[in-house]
C-alpha cells in the first residue's frame, strides 16, 4: 500500500507534469506526448487524491479541463462552462455495458425497466469551439480555454465555409451557443504538408510540416491572422450546445439531444452521417464495435466515441460530478500513439530493391497490438526527424498500416549531440548483397542495384522473369517459388534451368505430372527474344515497350550492356532517368554475372543490326512540372518530356530551361519567376515536343 508521504510525491510530480503538457496541448498546440500517455497520468492522479482526499489541491489538473487563453486574443467567459465528460477506462467493448449500469443505478431504474436511450457520436480529434448566435447571426467564437475562460477566435472561424455566419430557417432563438470541433480531413492535410515541403525546399523560413490533424487546424484556430485559416483545409461538425434561450422566450423546445442534432441540421451545421440513436447497453456495444471497424477508414481522425443519455429530462436528473456531466462518457479505443524508446536503426530490403530504414523499439502496445518495429520511411524523413538510437519517441499505428515513428519527445531533442546516438546515415551499400544502393534525381529512396543477386529481392525477380510478357515459364507460380527459395534450391536465375525433375518431383505437393511439365516448361523459356529477355531481368524503368525500342535500336544485347548514357539517350522513349537506370544496372558485376550465366544455360533469341537514329527534339534541356496540367497527369507529361530527350528535374534551378505550370501552382513557379526561367503550359509543352525548341 502506498504511504500518505509517497502519495504526495508522486502526486505532485504529476500534477506538476500534467499541467505542463495540458499547457502545451491546449495552448500552444504543441503536444510532446500521445494522448494515452496524458490520460494515464491523469488516471493515476485521480487514484492517488480518491486514496488521499487532503492532495487535492485547488489548482489540481482532476479539477480543471484545459488551459489558459493566450495573451495575444481577447478572454471570452463562457455562459455555461465547456465541461469535458468522462473517459470510459476500459476499451473493450465492455466499457459500453458499464455506463449503461452506471446510468439505470444512478436513475434508480430496477431491472426490468425499459432500456434507457441514448445518442452515439463519433470523438474527433479536433479543436473544440463555442459558436455564439444572436439574433441568428454569429457574433463570437470562442475555444474551450480552461472551460470556464476561453479565446475569441471569431475572425479564424468566419474563414470557416460549414460553419453559417446567419442560422438558417425561421425557428432562430434569441440566443443560442452551438458547440462542436473544427478538424481536419486526411486527405487535406497530407495535401497541406505536401505543400509545406515544397515551400522548405524553397527556402520559405518558419515553414514546418505539422505532425497531425489536430495540430494542424487548432494552429490554424489560433492564429491572429485570419489569412491563415483561409488558406487552411478546415472543416466542423456541431454535437453540443451552450447557452439557449428558453421555449417561452423563443428557444426551440428539444426534449432530446438527438433533436438538437436534428435543429442543428436545420440552421445549417454539419452533424456526422454516423450518429445513432440507441437502446440499452447492447446497441452501445454494437456502435461501438460498428465504429471500431471504420474507423480507419473514415476521411478524419476519431479516438473514440461518445454516449449520451437522449432525454434532457434524464440529464437534468442525473446532473455532474465535479469537472463531468453523470450522463456522457467518453469510450476510447486502443491508443494508436505511444512512447517507447529506439533500440537501433536497422535498414531492410523490399522485394523490389528498396531501402527503408526501421527503428527496432521497446515493445510498446499500441493499436491493439505489441509493437517492435516502426518504419522511418527513407533517409530524408528520418533526418528531418531527428531519429536516433536511445531516443524517445512517439509511435504510431492506426489499424493494418505499418507502425512509424511520428517524432522524437523535447526531452531527447534537447540532449547535448555527444549525449545521443549518431546521425543515421542510408548505407550505400545493399546491407543484403553488397551491390551499391542508389538514389535516382528527385527521388527520396535508395534502392539496391543488384537485382538479379540480391538474395532480399531473389523471389521477386524470379517471378518477373518468368512471367508470361517474360521468358513465360508456364507453371511457375508464387506458391513455387517461395517454396523453391525457401528451400535454397534457387539462389539467382540461372539456378531455374539446373533443377531437374529429381529434386522436383521431391517437394511437398509436386506430383510427377506436374515435374514434368515444368521442366518442359523450362526448356521451352530458352527460346525467347531479345526485348522478352532484357524485360525479364526486372531493371528498373524499363517496360516491355522500352525493351522493344532497345532492342530495335542496337539490335545486340552486348551493345545495350555496354551502351554509354548518352547513346541510350538516343534509343526512342529512353529519357536520362532510364538512360542512368540501364548503365547503374549493368555496371554491377554480379547482374552482368547472372546474365553470362543464363546464356551459358542455354538461353538464345535472334539478333539484329541497328537501327538508324533518329535525333531527339529536346536532347539537352531540363523541364520541371508543377500544379496540376489540364489535361495529362505529371506522370504522362515527364514521360512524354523524357521520350523527346529532356531531363525532368524536381526542382527549379538556374540550369533549369522550361517550367511546365499547371493549375495551383505552388513555390516552383514562384522560385521560376524569381529566376527568369521561362514557363509555359502545357499546350507550349506538346507543341516543343513535337517540334522541338
Amino acid at each position: 500500500m502506498t504511504s500518505f508521504v509517497d502519495a504526495a510525491r508522486e502526486a505532485l510530480a504529476l500534477g506538476k507534469k500534467l499541467r505542463h503538457h495540458a499547457h502545451l496541448y491546449y495552448v500552444l498546440d504543441a503536444p510532446e506526448m500521445p494522448d494515452a500517455e496524458y490520460d494515464r497520468m491523469f488516471q493515476r492522479l485521480q487514484a492517488l487524491e480518491t486514496e488521499f482526499p487532503e492532495l487535492e489541491t485547488p489548482d489540481s489538473p482532476t479539477r480543471r479541463v484545459g488551459g489558459k487563453a493566450l495573451e495575444g486574443f481577447t478572454k471570452v467567459r463562457h455562459k455555461v462552462p465547456m465541461l469535458s465528460i468522462r473517459t470510459e477506462t476500459d476499451i473493450t467493448a465492455g466499457g459500453a455495458s458499464a455506463f449503461d449500469a452506471r446510468v439505470r443505478r444512478e436513475l434508480g431504474l430496477a431491472e426490468d425497466a425499459p432500456p434507457v436511450g441514448y445518442v452515439c457520436e463519433l470523438k474527433f480529434d479536433g479543436l473544440a469551439i463555442n459558436l455564439r448566435y444572436e439574433q441568428g447571426v454569429l457574433v463570437q467564437a470562442a475555444t474551450r480555454g480552461d472551460g470556464e475562460v476561453g479565446e475569441d477566435v471569431t475572425h479564424n472561424i468566419r474563414m470557416l465555409r460549414q460553419i453559417p455566419l446567419r442560422l438558417h430557417g425561421d425557428a432562430v432563438p434569441p440566443v443560442v451557443e452551438v458547440r462542436g470541433e473544427v478538424y481536419m480531413r486526411r486527405d487535406q492535410f497530407e495535401a497541406l504538408n505536401e505543400r509545406q515541403r515544397e515551400k522548405i525546399a524553397a527556402g520559405q523560413k518558419n515553414e514546418k510540416v505539422f505532425v497531425n490533424p489536430r495540430n494542424a487546424a487548432a494552429g490554424a484556430v489560433r492564429q491572429l491572422d485570419p489569412a491563415v485559416a483561409a488558406h487552411r483545409p478546415l472543416s466542423f461538425f456541431a454535437y453540443g450546445l451552450g447557452e439557449v434561450s428558453a421555449p417561452e422566450d423563443g428557444g426551440p423546445d428539444c426534449p432530446t439531444q438527438f433533436d438538437w442534432l436534428q435543429q442543428f441540421l436545420a440552421w445549417g451545421f454539419p452533424v456526422a452521417t454516423q450518429t445513432r440513436r440507441a437502446s440499452g447497453a447492447e446497441e452501445l456495444v454494437a456502435f461501438h464495435e460498428a465504429m471500431g471497424q471504420q474507423r480507419d477508414t473514415l476521411p478524419y481522425d476519431i479516438d473514440g466515441v461518445v454516449y449520451k443519455v437522449d432525454s434532457v429530462a434524464l440529464q437534468r436528473q442525473l446532473g455532474f460530478i465535479s469537472r463531468e456531466p453523470r450522463w456522457a462518457v467518453a469510450h476510447k479505443y486502443p491508443a494508436q500513439e505511444q512512447l517507447t524508446e529506439v533500440l537501433a536503426i536497422e535498414v531492410q530490403v523490399g522485394r523490389t530493391g528498396k531501402l527503408t530504414p526501421v527503428a527496432k523499439l521497446a515493445p510498446v502496445f499500441v493499436g491493439g497490438v505489441t509493437v517492435t518495429n516502426a518504419t522511418l520511411h527513407n533517409e530524408d524523413e528520418a533526418r528531418r526527424k531527428d531519429v536516433r538510437v536511445g531516443d524517445t519517441v512517439i509511435v504510431r499505428r492506426a489499424g493494418d498500416v505499418i507502425p512509424e515513428v511520428v517524432g522524437v519527445v523535447p526531452d531527447s531533442l534537447a540532449k547535448p549531440d555527444d549525449q545521443r546516438g549518431p546521425v543515421f546515415t542510408m548505407p550505400r551499400k545493399c546491407p543484403v548483397c553488397g551491390s551499391d544502393a542508389l538514389r535516382e534525381e528527385g527521388e527520396v529512396d535508395y534502392r539496391c542495384t543488384g537485382g538479379l543477386f540480391c538474395g532480399a529481392q531473389r523471389k521477386e525477380a524470379i517471378l518477373h522473369f518468368a512471367a508470361r510478357r517474360a521468358v513465360d515459364v508456364d507453371g511457375l507460380g508464387d506458391k513455387l517459388v517461395e517454396q523453391l527459395v525457401d528451400a535454397n534450391l534457387i539462389r539467382t536465375l540461372p539456378d531455374l534451368y539446373k533443377l531437374g525433375f529429381t529434386t522436383l518431383v521431391g517437394l511437398e505437393r509436386m506430383a510427377d505430372k506436374s515435374a514434368a511439365n515444368l521442366v518442359e516448361a523450362l526448356e521451352k523459356s530458352k527460346k525467347t527474344t531479345l526485348p522478352r529477355f532484357l524485360f525479364g531481368l526486372g531493371i528498373r524503368h524499363i517496360g516491355e515497350s522500352t525493351a522493344k525500342d532497345l532492342a530495335k535500336h542496337f539490335g545486340k544485347l552486348d551493345a545495350i550492356m555496354d551502351a554509354t548514357e548518352e547513346q541510350l539517350l538516343e534509343v526512342n522513349d529512353v529519357g536520362p532517368v532510364v538512360a542512368t537506370s540501364l548503365r547503374t544496372f549493368f555496371d554491377q558485376p554480379h547482374n552482368r554475372e547472372v546474365v553470362e550465366q543464363l546464356r551459358a544455360c542455354g538461353l538464345t533469341w535472334e539478333e539484329g543490326e541497328p537501327a538508324a537514329r533518329a535525333p531527339k527534339p529536346l536532347a539537352g534541356k531540363t523541364f520541371v512540372i508543377t500544379g496540376t496540367l489540364p489535361a495529362l497527369s505529371r506522370d504522362d507529361a515527364k514521360d512524354m518530356l523524357e521520350a523527346a530527350g529532356a531531363k525532368v528535374a524536381g526542382s527549379v534551378s538556374k540550369k533549369t530551361d522550361y517550367v511546365v505550370a499547371g493549375a495551383e501552382a505552388g513555390s516552383k513557379l514562384e522560385k521560376a519567376i524569381t529566376l527568369g526561367v521561362t514557363v509555359i503550359d502545357e499546350a507550349a509543352m506538346l507543341a516543343l515536343i513535337e517540334n522541338g525548341v
